[in-house]
């Protein structure tokens, strides 16, 4: 096709049939689809960011006379020191010396800072409440509270973990000398992991 015989009008209208078929043919699309783009999904390593970073931290209830009582995420590692001041520290009327700040927490557990004159609300003088003790980071004072269990089975439970690393589930301690299928049942629901 010679475009030079055609005339000027003729030009514009082809021109004019190219812009339209070139809008028709890229732009149908973004017209069908309202617009929309794709998004990228996330990278697939996102999920496990965060699940290791829950797998990193515990939670805890922090109950008694603190300044700001409820669930506070903590790090692994934490003490119950950490809990109190997550919780906005003790109150002036808090019994702080029943509580001992120095004993880990575990996940799931009660920090329970009792009032002065309240007697004995705390467990073991820890400050953590009878919930459920986590078996690997229980201290052997908390071990020895369980039912069953006195300080040389205890002292062999943290002797295992130490050697062998952390307790996947109840059914591991039946490996510690001393702790047998009647012990077991004993813990159910008594100790972390179940």
């Amino acid at each position: 096709m010679d475009l030079h015989g055609l005339t000027v009008a003729q030009r514009r209208m082809l021109a004019a049939v190219v812009i339209v078929a070139a809008v028709a043919f890229f732009g149908a699309p973004r017209l069908l689809h309202g617009g929309s783009r794709t998004v990228a999904a996330p990278p697939l390593r996102a999920p496990r960011a965060a699940h290791s970073r829950a797998a990193s931290q515990v939670v805890v209830d922090v109950a008694g006379a603190v300044r700001r009582p409820g669930l506070y995420h903590l790090a692994r590692d934490a003490r119950v020191a950490d809990a109190i001041a997550a919780a906005g520290g003790a109150l002036p009327r808090a019994e702080v010396d029943a509580v001992n700040l120095a004993a880990p927490v575990a996940d799931g557990v009660q920090v329970l800072v009792p009032r002065r004159g309240a007697g004995g609300v705390a467990a073991a003088g820890t400050g953590l409440s009878s919930g459920p003790v986590d078996l690997n980071s229980a201290t052997a004072e908390q071990l020895d509270a369980l039912p069953g269990i006195g300080p040389s089975t205890a002292a062999k439970i943290l002797a295992y973990r130490q050697e062998h690393g952390a307790f996947r589930s109840l059914s591991e301690l039946d490996a510690v000398p001393g702790i047998g299928a009647g012990r077991l049942a004993q813990l159910k629901g008594l100790v972390v992991p179940r």
